[in-house]
């Protein structure tokens, strides 16, 4: 594969690793650290250091479900928090097929070459035999995964609605506290479930086909409610049709945003295979972040987001205990199967269930 450079911008590059501005870790800051094995001290200290590999064995930590390894990644984002947050988070879905891997990879060459660091979460579905991610992102991102200012990411969903990890923002904090300081979701095109990908991102990007048939479909599935861009990739397969489907959605999301006071989504058309409208994606991405951080809107999402998050873990927390629970799984077999006979309502068993938890 190609791996081709966008034209020269000459800049002063921005987010480079330094190593004299490398974190120092303080003498108050080790006794903070007095929590962490010597082996958690050295990934806390690696990904600090904008290492990629103690960050990935950091992530697979987080992602682990065992009860000492989920101890241990606690500590660890304790100690990292501090140091998050400084990104812009852009989530980005679409349908199979509408190039996002194609698109993100370009606009990550684009972003390197512009002095940023660029972290790709890739979500893929779960093959339902190993529960393993199965389309390989990382693969398809050829270029991107060579540079050493990009970090890309595999991660299963595992069963998770949403279309995104279950640990996927916990991952941005410790790529945000690696030092990249533009975080991609690419998350499974699902439709209806993707206010997951919304509540942890700063700006919401869907990709389309144009000629594709869904623009109105994808409106009736609430996703294009929740995006702040629209993009129509391969627009230059079929530049008419491309026009007709922008003009199109421009007038749903008018339908739909009536009068924003802030931010008004946009709708744009790219070409990923001829690097096409990349620049004008990300100033768009530009703008949107200075008109929400100038109203106080981003800030509040920002809060409203770690909400959201405390809940989520709440729920996933309640879900854990409640399997594991000893009653609950001594009765679960038998009345999952009165269930399946008709012996008993799904409500009743559910009750009942319930019940044994409380106790």
């Amino acid at each position: 594969m190609y791996c081709g450079k966008f034209k020269p911008r000459i800049r002063t590059p921005r987010h480079r690793t330094d190593p004299d501005s490398l974190p120092i870790m303080s003498d108050q800051a080790h006794q903070a650290q007095q929590g962490l094995s010597a082996e958690d001290d050295g990934l806390l200290n690696g990904v600090l250091s904008h290492q990629r590999r103690p960050l990935a064995k950091a992530i697979t930590l987080i992602e682990s479900t065992r009860a000492d390894h989920q101890a241990r990644a606690e500590k660890l984002l304790t100690e990292l928090l501090p140091h998050s947050g400084k990104s812009i988070r852009v989530g980005i879905s679409g349908v199979p097929g509408v190039g996002k891997s194609s698109f993100i990879e370009v606009l990550g060459m684009f972003l390197i070459e512009r002095g940023h660091r660029l972290a790709v979460l890739a979500v893929d579905p779960s093959s339902s035999i190993s529960g393993g991610a199965i389309l390989g992102d990382k693969t398809r991102m050829e270029c991107l995964s060579q540079r050493e200012e990009a970090f890309i990411r595999p991660s299963p969903t595992s069963g998770s609605l949403g279309g995104v990890a279950e640990k996927t923002r916990e991952a941005m904090l410790l790529c945000e506290a690696a030092g990249y300081d533009i975080i991609i979701v690419e998350t499974v095109g699902v439709g209806q479930s993707e206010t997951a990908v919304a509540n942890m991102t700063d700006v919401f990007v869907l990709l389309q086909l144009p000629n594709a048939g869904d623009d109105l479909q994808a409106i009736k599935k609430g996703i294009v409610e929740l995006a702040d861009l629209v993009i129509f990739n391969k627009a230059d397969i079929d530049p008419q049709a491309a026009d007709f489907a922008a003009a199109q959605m421009n007038a749903a999301l008018h339908m739909l945003h009536p009068g924003s006071k802030h931010w008004q989504p946009r709708v744009l058309q790219v070409s990923a295979a001829k690097k096409q409208g990349i620049e004008a994606f990300w100033q768009a991405i530009e703008d949107y972040r200075q008109a929400m951080t100038q109203s106080g809107e981003f800030a509040i999402k920002r809060r409203h987001q770690a909400l959201a998050w405390t809940w989520s873990l709440i729920d996933a927390g309640l879900r854990t205990r409640f399997r594991h629970h000893p009653q609950v799984r001594s009765a679960l077999p038998d009345l999952l199967g009165s269930v399946e006979r008709g012996a008993i309502a799904p409500a009743l068993a559910a009750q009942r269930l319930l019940g044994y938890f409380q106790q």
